[in-house]
């Protein structure tokens, strides 16, 4: 056999480098991030703005810094073998990593950096790579574009220039560029949490993105008092400890707007629910049951924490752009086992905030007992505000069919069928509202009738609403909704 030299095309290669993975701004910048965090940094600015209609994004860290030759080795593509072992705060795994994730959102990717002795920089341009001609800057050109602390103090700053990604080739306007960065920001939050808030073994990190300093965003809220922590367990795969710990969140009434709307994200809870894979602390994936199980409504509060060493990114086939893997086959039994423990921890959630009567408990029911020689009976508390109104029509005709309406109910109360139920999967039944939308717009349909029965006196509605079923057991959200509508007034 003979053999010849056959590289690539440079231009081809790294243009094709921009559709490595699947990255968004977001995750672009936290493969960005995870060099800095390896470069022991304490603190990350990012700046992303937009001049002339032009975006620019700039990344500056204070950790240890480059000299020329480990810039010049960082900027080569798959400048490391994602086989070889690594540190174990190493977050890096194939070389690609800056490369990839800067051209994903960029034509000109420039590096700066100061290790304490010298300042080095290089540029990778899309547009001019021939023979891969990768531009190496003078000492003016690096004071030209640096940030000036590099000039105190170690550190490196990744410079995005030229972002026909980020813009659509003009499409996107302020507006849209906006709500980019405010993904961004919002999911570097939840990504990086744990390195934020420092937990224990961790090195803490402050990062500002566009002056702001973002806020940790725990996707199991542990600091809530209602929060189900489960103990932690470790499991062994292939000799390497894997950190599992699983959450049950509260219930949507005992939280406040904004922690629901966090915790929900954009797609809601039911699709946040599953595994939360962390690499090394840094979350790389979420909302995923790995096929052991289906989203439900009732696991929707179920979240599992899973924390892998780099050591395994093979085994769990972490992608280039760290945002997906695979569960291995080693771990399915075990983890199977746990989540179908806690869907029923979840549906008990549910299930304890459904209606249940509590004689003497100071509040309007809906439901009430009646017991007599031994007989029980169920019927509809004919008091409750939004039934009495109805009853007491001025229009016989209407009172009289919905007084009929409530006695059919009543006599078809599936009391056998409930029983069976209860008896056979009482902890996966659930009565209430499932989710704070539904609860609010049921709330908004009923006001204007309550605020009649309270003479439109916004004191008396309050008052009403607070001794109430089923919105004196939903308090922390009624009262937020109507301090919204500037209609809660405290007694």
């Amino acid at each position: 056999m003979q053999f010849t030299h056959n590289p690539p095309d440079a231009s081809a290669l790294m243009s094709s480098a921009r559709s490595f993975g699947n990255y968004d701004l977001s995750s672009a910048i936290a493969d960005l991030l995870d060099n800095s965090i390896k470069a022991r940094s304490t603190h990350i600015d990012i700046l992303c703005v937009r001049r002339h209609g032009e975006a620019e994004v700039r990344i500056l860290d204070n950790g240890h810094g480059m000299s020329a030759a480990e810039l010049h080795q960082a900027m080569r593509p798959a400048s490391t073998n994602p086989t070889t072992e690594r540190a174990p705060d190493d977050l890096g795994r194939f070389g690609w990593g800056m490369k990839s994730a800067s051209l994903s959102q960029c034509r000109r990717l420039t590096v700066v950096s100061h290790n304490g002795e010298i300042h080095t920089g290089a540029v990778w341009d899309l547009d001019d790579l021939a023979d891969w001609k990768m531009g190496v800057l003078e000492p003016d050109e690096i004071k030209a574009v640096m940030n000036p602390r590099l000039k105190l103090e170690s550190g490196t700053e990744i410079i995005w220039t030229r972002c026909d990604r980020l813009s659509e080739d003009g499409a996107i306007e302020g507006r849209g560029f906006n709500d980019m960065v405010a993904h961004a920001k919002s999911q570097l939050a939840m990504t990086f949490h744990r390195y934020l808030t420092g937990e224990e073994g961790i090195r803490k990190l402050s990062i500002c993105f566009n002056g702001d300093n973002l806020k940790a965003a725990d996707p199991f809220l542990r600091n809530h008092e209602a929060t189900q922590s489960l103990p932690r367990e470790v499991l062994q795969l292939r000799g390497y400890p894997i950190d599992v710990q699983a959450f049950v969140l509260p219930h949507y009434s005992k939280l406040t707007s904004a922690d629901h709307e966090r915790l929900g994200g954009e797609e809601g809870f039911v699709r946040n629910q599953g595994f939360y894979i962390y690499r090394q602390h840094r979350l790389i994936m979420h909302g995923t049951w790995f096929r052991l199980v289906r989203h439900g409504e009732l696991s929707q509060l179920v979240r599992i924490a899973v924390n892998i060493p780099n050591s395994l990114d093979e085994v769990w086939k972490i992608t280039l752009d760290k945002a997906d893997a695979q569960l291995p086959s080693g771990l399915r039994a075990r983890l199977k086992d746990i989540v179908d423990g806690l869907r029923g921890k979840s549906g008990k959630v549910f299930q304890s905030r459904g209606a249940r009567i509590r004689p003497g408990s100071g509040t309007t029911p809906v439901w009430s007992k009646y017991v007599r020689n031994g007989e029980i009976r169920y019927y509809i508390n004919r008091e409750h505000p939004l039934l009495a109104d109805l009853l007491e029509a001025k229009d016989e005709q209407l009172a009289s069919a919905v007084g009929a309406a409530i006695g059919i109910i009543e006599e078809s109360f599936p009391v056998l069928s409930i029983g069976d139920d209860v008896h056979a999967k009482g902890a996966v039944i659930n009565q209430g509202a499932i989710d704070r939308e539904a609860f609010v717009e049921r709330l908004d349909a009923v006001l204007p009738s309550l605020l009649h029965r309270a003479d439109g006196k916004l004191a008396t509605l309050t008052t009403l609403l607070k001794t109430t079923e089923p919105w004196a057991s939903h308090g922390l959200v009624v009262k937020e909704h109507l301090k919204s509508k500037g209609w809660w007034q405290d007694a």
